[in-house]
């Protein structure tokens, strides 16, 4: 099983995100784009995801709700930058819970021998902001969530 590494310098206002899967880019890409396929993996486990608009084009709006076994709903939105393609994509990233805290996202997907290495860079207004970010757990929501995305990649190519 490949490794997440993620990556906050200090006095940085990024955190960069990285992993290889074994999947095909165009796939990888899919998982990314496809509300379907997004719900299955991006988030915890113990949280259920939906979506509420997720609108992939130059201009689209994007908003989803993560609901725990309590029913606590988590708001996330952002809006897309450019047309999202598997070279690159950019898009703003904004928690509802802590709003005006807006963060700019940029994926890339290189395929390498039939796999696929994911490169994220979120981009903070401040180094404060970052280091909010990295304070609240998004470490656990991360590795999990590309756990999980490892995992439909593996029945998606399997099934």
């Amino acid at each position: 099983m490949a490794n997440t590494q993620i990556t906050a310098e200090p006095g940085q206002s990024q955190i960069i995100i990285t992993r290889e899967f074994d999947a095909p880019r165009d796939l990888v890409f899919r998982a990314h784009t496809d509300p379907d396929l997004l719900v299955q993996w991006l988030g915890p486990r113990d949280l259920k995801m939906t979506i509420d608009v997720f609108d992939v084009r130059d201009g689209g709006r994007w908003r989803y709700v993560s609901t725990d076994a309590e029913g606590n709903e988590y708001g996330f939105h952002g809006v897309f930058h450019g047309t999202p393609t598997p070279d690159y994509t950019v898009q703003t990233f904004e928690f509802e819970g802590v709003p005006g805290h807006v963060a700019l996202e940029s994926l890339t997907l290189e395929e390498r021998d039939g796999k696929t290495f994911v490169r994220t860079v979120s981009t903070f207004q401040s180094v404060e902001d970052r280091d909010g970010m990295v304070a609240s757990g998004m470490e656990h929501g991360v590795r999990d969530s590309d756990a999980r995305l490892e995992e439909l990649l593996a029945r998606l190519q399997n099934g």
